[in-house]
């Protein structure tokens, strides 16, 4: 799952930005309930893709609630452009190889 977390926070971020439990939220309706995040399976993450300058963190009161949101930078869609290839030619790959498995019928 740690592979999947980078592609998928920058994917969600591309899109607008969110804080950490919305990501997670996210994450689990994209994925229809099959990929469930707790807190500490997303903010170490969240730390070093800010530390890495992908993404940017500011903390913002909407509604009274105080919250670190966070948004991609250009690195981080230039990154996440580079991850869309790489998963690509993985999924490819994959299902060429499950596609012919007689072992998952």
């Amino acid at each position: 799952m740690a592979a999947s977390a980078k592609p998928l926070i920058l994917s969600i971020l591309a899109t607008k930005e969110s804080y950490g439990y919305e990501i997670i939220k996210s994450v689990k309706e994209l994925s229809k309930d099959e990929i469930t995040w707790k807190d500490g399976t997303l903010y170490p993450v969240l730390k070093k893709l800010c530390e890495s300058k992908l993404i940017e963190s500011e903390w913002k009161s909407i509604d009274g609630r105080k919250r670190k949101y966070y948004k991609i930078t250009k690195l981080g869609l230039d990154t996440l452009e580079e991850e869309k290839s790489q998963w690509k030619v993985v999924n490819n790959t994959l299902n060429s190889l499950w596609g012919n498995s007689a072992c998952l019928n």
